[in-house]
């Protein structure tokens, strides 16, 4: 049986095909990258995986041979373990007239985004895959579009309960894991941690001691929808500040968390400058916190704070797989007052409140006023576990979860 789900980048990445030569496609392991390229795939277009020791060894050894084997158009997977290729690739799109040349794709941005700036400028379009959003896990992904709050949202997607929602954010993102039944979801993650480890993190820093590592790990997921507090992680772990920051960098550009910086229009002291950090996959997230189920965390102390990352990152998701490289922000000022989520566009602001509530009050998003002094205010939502669209302000509304 085909369990594969279609995602929103298809149109994206193809047309990306259209107009340039090189296209390479990033994303945190099994977020489905090889799956979607050979679905999407000509038939004439061949694939060629570096994982497969014989390929490596050609590829590393002589790149002329290498492509004398596999001509374009070609797709390259796991193309971060041969980086010498993109010499020839250079050299391949140079020569070339026709675009969608050759398709890459790889699991480590940190090492190819310096080749790829060094070799290819120009030439190359560079999109990011992530876990399933909600309408691709039920089959509308081309229904996804970028979200923006306004007063009609569009409600495709059937209203989950707060049992069904915490599911959902408990088993996470990844395509496999989403198919994959709940008993399953313990062997999963620990296994996805315990390759991780061994594949990506040993290459790229010295991590002497692993366990180490995991408890920074544990301790990161803990303070996910937080504001980075990189002294207490250092605490947790008893390792040294600078090297939580390392450690922190790598699973930024592994595409395991991102951060939210402040929003400010010039620099001022009202504005704190920490970022809040949040995991890109809430299913990941729970397993390193230790929510050994979606029942615990719903009941549990920090199902507000999943709750938020899981809008978020779906927010974000509408976003990228879109093709669009949105900026988003987060507001505090020195008087505690907080805006979840906030993005620019055409010179307004749109913020964003996040309620883990199902009755939805003006209250709660009483900080919008705050942000006429940084921008000019445009209109605005709470996202929430309301059942449809509910006017708070003549500028904000409640929506639901299933409608970002």
């Amino acid at each position: 049986m085909d369990f594969y789900k279609e995602r929103t980048l298809s149109e994206r990445f193809l047309k990306a095909s259209k107009n340039f030569k090189v296209i390479l496609l990033t994303g945190m392991r099994q977020v489905g990258k090889t799956t979607f390229l050979e679905r999407i795939k000509e038939k004439n277009r061949e694939s060629v995986s570096l994982d497969d020791v014989n390929e490596l060894m050609t590829a590393k050894e002589d790149s002329s041979i290498f492509f004398q084997n596999h001509e374009p158009p070609i797709f390259i997977d796991e193309i971060q373990y041969a980086p010498s290729l993109f010499s020839k690739i250079k050299i391949l799109a140079d020569k070339a007239k026709q675009n969608g040349l050759v398709w890459l794709s790889g699991s480590q941005p940190f090492l190819l985004m310096k080749e790829v700036s060094e070799t290819l400028a120009g030439r190359i379009a560079v999109l990011n895959l992530l876990g399933l959003f909600v309408y691709e896990r039920f089959d509308l992904a081309k229904e996804q579009k970028p979200f923006l709050p306004a007063k009609k949202t569009a409600q495709k997607l059937k209203k989950l309960n707060i049992a069904e929602t915490f599911k959902i954010i408990w088993k996470g993102s990844f395509p496999e894991m989403v198919l994959k039944e709940e008993d399953e979801w313990d062997l999963y993650y620990a296994s996805y941690v315990k390759t991780y480890l061994e594949r990506d993190v040993r290459q790229l820093v010295k991590v002497g001691d692993v366990t180490s590592f995991f408890k920074f790990l544990k301790s990161a997921a803990a303070r996910t929808a937080q504001e980075l507090n990189i002294d207490a992680i250092a605490r947790d772990v008893d390792v040294a500040p600078n090297t939580v920051k390392s450690w922190l960098s790598i699973l930024e550009t592994s595409g395991i968390i991102c951060f939210l910086q402040p929003y400010y229009k010039n620099i001022s002291k009202r504005i704190v400058k920490r970022p809040k950090m949040y995991f890109l996959d809430t299913g990941l997230a729970t397993y390193l916190a230790d929510w050994k189920t979606a029942k615990v965390l719903q009941t549990g102390a920090a199902s507000g704070a999943f709750f938020e990352t899981f809008v978020v990152t779906e927010i974000i998701k509408s976003h990228r797989h879109n093709g669009l490289d949105t900026s988003f922000y987060y507001y505090r000022d020195n008087a505690k007052n907080e805006v979840d989520l906030l993005f620019a566009q055409n010179g307004k602001l749109y913020p964003i409140e996040i309620k883990q509530t199902a009755n939805p009050n003006k209250e709660m998003i009483k900080n919008f006023s705050k942000l006429s002094d940084i921008g000019e205010v445009d209109f605005g939502s709470l996202i929430c576990l309301v059942q449809k669209p509910v006017l708070l302000t003549q500028n904000a509304n409640a929506v639901s979860i299933w409608d970002i």
